[in-house]
């Protein structure tokens, strides 16, 4: 095989595998400081079990999200919306 191919071959390889590792990356853009934002101007004070929940939206658990957020004191509307925003890209 001729050195010009393999090299070739390597750097198609390598720029599949990064740009799949990226695809596959949780989601570094998540919002979690929104939602607990939401939360707390919904009446909740933001403690570790509200950032917890927060965090279970971003990674995709939203019924866990609004679970964590009820317990903690968010009404379901804004558990709701808070969970949905964590998924979200910052803005």
């Amino acid at each position: 095989m001729r050195t010009s191919t393999r090299t070739a071959g390597v750097l198609t390889g390598l720029i599949l595998s990064l740009s799949g590792a990226a695809l596959a990356a949780p989601s570094a853009h998540a919002d979690i400081p929104a939602c607990i934002t939401m939360a707390s101007q919904a009446g909740a004070e933001v403690t570790d079990a509200v950032t917890a929940a927060c965090t279970r939206g971003v990674n995709g658990d939203l019924q866990g999200c609004v679970s964590g957020l009820t317990a903690a004191g968010v009404p379901g509307g804004a558990a709701n919306g808070a969970c949905r925003t964590a998924a979200l890209e910052p803005r």
